[in-house]
């Protein structure tokens, strides 16, 4: 493939990765130029991944086949083979070009297919077995994509990017409850009464809000485990890192001023939280 047509899929990428995430900046104006593109390549390689699980009108094994097209893809990348598609030669120069690993692409696709056939977690430790794929394997890529992929970074990261998927299953549950998922532990909806009837209602009454604010604080509590990666990193990296850290922050902020309704007050970061972010994230250095 020409090196135009190669550019061409990467800056493909990158807007595809900055459209679909609303959060947490993605391969933003932070960076430094050259990590824009291979970053842009990993959220896109994610998205796509996950939108064959969730978009659309296909049955499970019609998304089950495209996320095993991803596999196949991968499998010729560790073959040292030329991938069938543009997107997977262009993913497959950035992994050479930057050393990154492919477990973490193989573990998204198993998340992934996982949202396919599973919707309903019995307890906490099922929730994080699926953030380790879900999330985790895109802060490993980016720790590698920026040399830093130590065993301490590694394991402030995890708990970073598990912090942030939860958070992001208590900012959707009615958006999730819609696909027939609930991210919730079963064993702590039980113990707080909370029922699937409640969720499909929109109800925020009864034990809702001290069953959402026990959520918001381990999220909270697993999100600053990880917080001080925000200060190891260098430079911009880090300065990038403390503003995604400060927007999970700020989502759950709002999460308890609304007690947990996310059904009637659905938080979402407007301009001013960024500012207040960016803020945060430049005066910790």
């Amino acid at each position: 493939m020409g090196m135009q047509n190669s550019q061409s899929v990467a800056e493909q990428s990158l807007a595809l990765a900055h459209r679909h995430y609303e959060n947490f900046p993605v391969a933003s104006v932070l960076m430094p130029m050259r990590l824009r593109k291979p970053i842009g390549m990993i959220y896109a390689f994610a998205r796509q991944a996950d939108d064959f699980a969730d978009e659309g009108n296909l049955k499970p094994d019609q998304r089950l086949a495209l996320l095993d097209g991803f596999r196949l893809e991968l499998d010729r990348i560790a073959k040292s083979l030329q991938p069938e598609t543009a997107f997977f030669i262009s993913l497959q120069d950035t992994i050479a070009t930057h050393g990154l690993p492919l477990q973490p692409f193989y573990d998204l696709l198993d998340a992934f297919s996982q949202d396919v056939s599973k919707s309903r977690y019995a307890d906490f430790g099922e929730v994080m077995d699926y953030c380790r794929r879900s999330a985790n394997p895109i802060g490993r890529l980016l720790l590698h994509l920026y040399g830093m992929a130590t065993p301490r970074n590694i394991g402030m990261s995890d708990a970073i990017c598990s912090a942030l998927q939860i958070i992001n299953f208590l900012q959707d549950v009615a958006i999730d409850y819609k696909k027939d998922r609930i991210y919730f532990p079963q064993d702590e909806m039980q113990k707080y009464n909370i029922t699937e009837s409640q969720i499909a209602a929109g109800n925020a009454a009864g034990t809702w809000a001290l069953f959402m604010e026990f959520e918001i604080e381990r999220a909270r509590r697993l999100l600053q485990s990880g917080a001080p990666l925000g200060l190891v990193l260098p430079g911009r990296i880090g300065l990038e890192m403390r503003t995604i850290i400060a927007g999970g922050e700020r989502i759950l902020h709002k999460l308890h001023k609304s007690r947990g309704d996310m059904f009637n007050q659905r938080p979402v970061l407007r301009s001013w939280d960024w500012a207040y972010m960016l803020y945060r994230a430049a005066s910790k250095r």
